[in-house]
């Protein structure tokens, strides 16, 4: 199919979502009125960038008529260094537009919750969990992202259990939805005194951070607990009861299967602060279960398995001894292990969506 012609009925598309917007009865619905928003800002980008396309394939056209049918010796030569210009640049203007017209995940420009667990290998595996939140933490700081922890177990000889923290910016989920799943580590322990390599591995989850109107959730059979909140130090550590506990029982709408849900929040001092995020964490451990489906079902359609979210995977090996780092799922390996412990993970980032795009392009027939 030309591309031209997807791009036929977007003006119209975009005019109506752009009245609809400005609809009372629409603004009332704030659910509706965030939805249509970001589908109008996104029709506006694309447009944007099919107009610089048209206008492109315009000049070349006009400037190849000119060359071939032209007398004026001086304006073919100015027709032909017009070609020369503009013929490098379509097929990159043609590959931005024809990735802008696939139906984008929804969830891409959402703020997360990441969740970091040392699986197999016992104090080793708390110890790679901490690596993994460092190496993490430092890519945060090289985009410019923001993130807080709600939660986290220390390992016995550092490193965590456990850690839960949400990281807000552009195009978060987007991003780091490639991420999910098991990661695993070879290497020669701090504990180990033969100079043996284990294998050890953490889990890492990225669910994508629910806004208000994606779920219901009935705040009424939400039971809350207080406790008290240990932490650094200070005059209210273990005297206010800072701490929040959760507990709600969601009802899987396919199956009718009832789960209980718990979360714990000690992130501030402040317990109606810590009571919020933890509803927000509710919120999005609720989407999550019931956006599973919807992975599933990229799952189902697409090979490659990018970003499926499936976190019993082993997507990734970091081998210590070799200071190399494959990616199991496009069969990618590279051996700068310390510089990519030290955040710089952009580069297989990019492997993983341009690979990811392949096969939405031939999905969507492009």
């Amino acid at each position: 199919m030309d591309i031209l012609d997807k791009i036929d009925g977007l003006e119209a598309k975009f005019h109506e979502v752009g009245l609809l917007i400005t609809d009372p009865s629409v603004i009332a619905d704030q659910a509706r009125y965030i939805r249509l928003n970001r589908e109008y800002h996104d029709l506006e980008k694309v447009l944007a960038a099919a107009n610089k396309y048209k206008q492109a394939v315009a000049a070349l056209d006009e400037a190849k008529q000119l060359l071939y049918a032209g007398d004026d010796a001086e304006l073919r030569e100015m027709a032909k260094a017009e070609i020369d210009e503009i013929e490098p640049t379509l097929p990159k203007l043609e590959e931005d537009l024809k990735l802008m017209l696939i139906p984008q995940d929804k969830e891409d420009a959402k703020n997360v919750v990441m969740e970091i667990r040392g699986g197999t290998g016992g104090d080793e595996a708390a110890l790679f969990a901490g690596d993994l939140f460092r190496m993490y933490t430092k890519y945060f700081e090289i985009k410019g992202w923001k993130y807080t922890i709600s939660s986290c177990s220390e390992g016995a000889v550092g490193g965590y259990k456990e850690i839960i923290f949400n990281v807000m910016g552009e195009n978060v989920y987007g991003t780091l939805k490639y991420e999910s799943g098991v990661h695993r580590v070879q290497r020669v322990p701090a504990t180990e005194t033969q100079g043996r390599i284990h294998t050890s591995a953490a889990t890492v989850a990225v669910l994508p951070e629910a806004d208000e109107f994606d779920v219901q959730i009935n705040e009424g059979e939400i039971k809350w607990d207080t406790f008290r909140s240990g932490g650094a130090g200070g005059q209210n550590v273990n005297k206010v009861e800072s701490g929040v506990r959760l507990r709600y029982n969601w009802k899987n709408p396919v199956t009718g299967e009832v789960q209980e849900i718990l979360i714990e929040c000690t992130e501030t001092r402040d317990q109606p602060k810590n009571k919020e995020r933890a509803l927000a964490r509710l919120r999005t451990q609720i989407y999550d279960k019931e956006h599973q489906k919807y992975i599933d079902d990229i799952a189902a359609r697409r090979k490659t398995m990018v970003s499926t979210g499936d976190r019993s995977a082993k997507i990734r090996t970091y081998n210590y001894p070799q200071g190399r780092i494959t990616d199991h799922r496009i069969g990618l390996t590279i051996y700068n292990l310390a510089d990519f412990m030290d955040g710089n993970i952009q580069g297989v980032i990019d492997a993983l969506q341009v690979a990811e795009n392949a096969e939405r392009l031939k999905e969507a027939n492009l």
